[in-house]
C-alpha cells in the first residue's frame, strides 16, 4: 500500500529480481511421467506450480506443443490444457502465460488456432518443425527417442505415421505465414525454433520474429542477433556442459556474446543455477548473467517496463537468497507482486527491504 513499509532483518541475504521463463515444458512430466500414463491436469499443474516458485520462477510461459502426435502433444491435449490453465490461473502462485509451440505440419484446426490468437488466449507463439525428413536417419532416430517417451506405438505404426505427414509441409508453410501476421497484429510475441542457416534467419526477419529459440550454430545465432532478434538458449545445456541433441554449446555461445535469454527448457532448477554457473566460469558477472533470466526475457516479450528489475514502479517479483552458490536450496523466499508465495524455513513473513541487493 502507498506509504506503508514492512521491514525485516534478512541476515545479510541477497535480493534478486524474479525469474521469467519464456520456454518450459517440464510440466509435461507431471502429466505423463511415463509413456502411456496420464494424470489429472489439475493435479499435474498444481504440482508444477509448486515446482516453479520453489526454483525462483515468478513468471512462467507454459510451452504447450500444438503438435502432430497423438497423446500429450496433440491438439486435443492443447484444448484441455488451455481450459485447465484458465481455470487454475487465479489459484496459481506463479504468474502463468500461454506459449503455443505450433508444429507447421499440424494443419488441422487452423481456424481454431486463429481464434485463440485473436481472443487473447495465447501470449507467445513459436513456429516449429520437428517432423524429420525420412532420408535423414539421424534426425529420425533422434525424434523416435523422444516419441517413445511420450507415446506407446510399435515400429510399423511409427514408420507409417511419419510417412503420412510428409505431404503436409507446403500447406503448413502457408498457414504459418498467416499465423505470424496475426500474432504481430494482436501483440503476441513471435519466436522461431531450432534455426539452422542464413535462410532460416532471413525467413524469420520477413515474418517479424522477435526471439530465436535454440539456434543450432554460432553463425545462425550471430546473424539473428545482427538482425535484431533476441537469442534464447537452454539453461540445462549450460549447467550440464553441452547440448543433449548435438547443438551449439551454450557455454561457448555465452562466451561469444551470443545469448540474450536463458530458459528452463525441460528442467526448472537449471534456470536458477545457470547464471551462477556463468559467473563461476568467468563468462560474465553474476549481475550481467542474471539479466538473461530476468530483464532480458521481460524486454523480449514487451514487459520490460513492468518486470525483470528491482526498481520503483516495477512488479515486486523478488527472490531472497541466502548464499550465492547457485543451489536452489539457497533460495529462502519467493515473492510475487509483493506477496510471499514460497519460503524455505518460515522466517520471511513480510516483504524484505533491509537486504543486501545484487545490483542488476
Amino acid at each position: 500500500m502507498p506509504g506503508s513499509e514492512n521491514i525485516i532483518d534478512a541476515a545479510g541475504g541477497h535480493l534478486f529480481p524474479g525469474i521469467i521463463d519464456l520456454h518450459g515444458d517440464a510440466f509435461e512430466r507431471h502429466i505423463t511421467p511415463r509413456a502411456g500414463t496420464l494424470f489429472p491436469l489439475d493435479l499435474a499443474l498444481a504440482a508444477n506450480d509448486a515446482s516453479l516458485v520453489a526454483n525462483g520462477i515468478t513468471t512462467f510461459y507454459y510451452s504447450i506443443t500444438d503438435g502432430f502426435e497423438p497423446g500429450p502433444r496433440s491438439r486435443d491435449t492443447v484444448r484441455k490444457l488451455l481450459l485447465a490453465l484458465e481455470k487454475l490461473m487465479p489459484k496459481f502462485s506463479c504468474q502463468a502465460k500461454v506459449h503455443i509451440r505450433h508444429e507447421k505440419v499440424n494443419i488441422e484446426g487452423h481456424e481454431e488456432l486463429i481464434d485463440w490468437l485473436s481472443s487473447g488466449r495465447i501470449h507467445m507463439l513459436s513456429l516449429n518443425d520437428h517432423l524429420p525428413q525420412l532420408d535423414d536417419a539421424r534426425a529420425v532416430d533422434r525424434y523416435l527417442v523422444g516419441l517413445q517417451r511420450r507415446v506407446t506405438m510399435d515400429e510399423e505404426s511409427t514408420q507409417g505415421f511419419l510417412r503420412s505427414l510428409q505431404g503436409r509441409r507446403e500447406q503448413g508453410e502457408g498457414q504459418t505465414r498467416e499465423l505470424a501476421e496475426l500474432a504481430l497484429s494482436v501483440g503476441v510475441s513471435l519466436s522461431s525454433h531450432d534455426d539452422q542457416g542464413l535462410d532460416d534467419v532471413a525467413r524469420n526477419v520477413r515474418l517479424g520474429t522477435a526471439i530465436a529459440e535454440f539456434p543450432m550454430d554460432a553463425e545462425t545465432a550471430r546473424e539473428s542477433r545482427n538482425s535484431g532478434i533476441a537469442i534464447l538458449m537452454g539453461a540445462p545445456n549450460l549447467v550440464r556442459g553441452g547440448s543433449h541433441v548435438g547443438a551449439i554449446s551454450v557455454r561457448d555461445a555465452v562466451a561469444a556474446g551470443l545469448v540474450d535469454i536463458l530458459c528452463s527448457d525441460y528442467h526448472y532448477p537449471s534456470l536458477f543455477t545457470a547464471p551462477f554457473v556463468a559467473a563461476q566460469q568467468n563468462l560474465m558477472t553474476l549481475a550481467e548473467a542474471w539479466k538473461m533470466v530476468s530483464e532480458n526475457p521481460a524486454r523480449a516479450v514487451d514487459m520490460g517496463d513492468q518486470k525483470g528489475q528491482i526498481a520503483v514502479g516495477y512488479d515486486a517479483d523478488l527472490l531472497l537468497i541466502s548464499e550465492l552458490d547457485g543451489c536452489p536450496l539457497s533460495l529462502q523466499a519467493t515473492f510475487i507482486g509483493g506477496r510471499l508465495v514460497y519460503q524455505r524455513d518460515g522466517q520471511w513473513q513480510t516483504l524484505p527491504q533491509s537486504v543486501e541487493p545484487v545490483l542488476i
